[in-house]
């Protein structure tokens, strides 16, 4: 794992999506979306419901790997505001476990405002930890150190001719963008007009590797 420098704090951006705070033993993942699947199948899309359970269980991997014993979560962690009731019951008993033996909080998005069951974890709408913002979407006009997701960052690059989508980390000397953690989450180009007016500022998409954080800077 290759630790970034970061306002004054090292942190590592980890391939499987999340962000790890080794001072704090904390763990940072952004747009979980559970049951994503469940909520299109009301609609009469189905979709194999399985995606909570996967997404939990990749989570649980990672938290074990790294020792984390603080879980933020960054927003959107449930599809909707009712996502948390609708949790299957395997989903749901792991997540409980997942929260019992961390200190978890989540924080909200645009998905899951004021979602009703929390499965013993706290809720808030953002927070300052250690002079470090986290919160759900990026403010532009923000000077604080920041931490956000909301746009599911990927890097599209053409290899050997061939088009190649990977899920990447979106990052100024200010601001850090977390890819989307859940299973069943799109992507958005880290190109894209939207993120990089988030951003306020010169960026770079980070992509970690087992032992090099690869750099790609984005045009302004």
């Amino acid at each position: 794992m290759v630790p970034l420098s970061f306002c004054g704090h090292d942190l590592v951006p980890l391939p499987d999506g999340a962000v790890f705070w080794p001072a704090r033993r904390a763990l940072l993942v952004a747009d979980l979306h559970l049951e994503k699947a469940s909520w299109f199948a009301r609609s009469g899309q189905m979709l194999p419901p399985y995606d909570s359970l996967k997404t939990l269980e990749d989570l649980e991997g990672v938290i074990d790997a790294a020792g984390a014993r603080e879980i933020w979560c960054l927003g959107d962690s449930f599809h909707d505001r009712e996502g948390c009731d609708r949790l299957p019951a395997d989903a749901r008993s792991l997540l409980e476990s997942l929260t019992a033996r961390t200190q978890w909080t989540w924080i909200t998005g645009n998905h899951d405002p004021g979602f009703s069951a929390t499965c013993g974890a706290a809720v808030v709408e953002e927070a300052e930890v250690d002079g470090l913002l986290l919160r759900h979407e990026a403010d532009p006009r923000e000077t604080r150190p920041e931490l956000s997701g909301h746009f599911h960052p990927k890097l599209r690059v053409r290899l050997r001719g061939r088009g190649v989508s990977r899920r990447c980390y979106v990052a100024s000397e200010r601001k850090i963008i977390l890819p989307a953690f859940g299973a069943l989450t799109g992507g958005l180009d880290a190109q894209s007009r939207a993120i990089l007016r988030a951003m306020g500022g010169p960026a770079a998409a980070l992509v970690p590797t087992r032992d090099r954080l690869l750099r790609f800077p984005l045009a302004a």
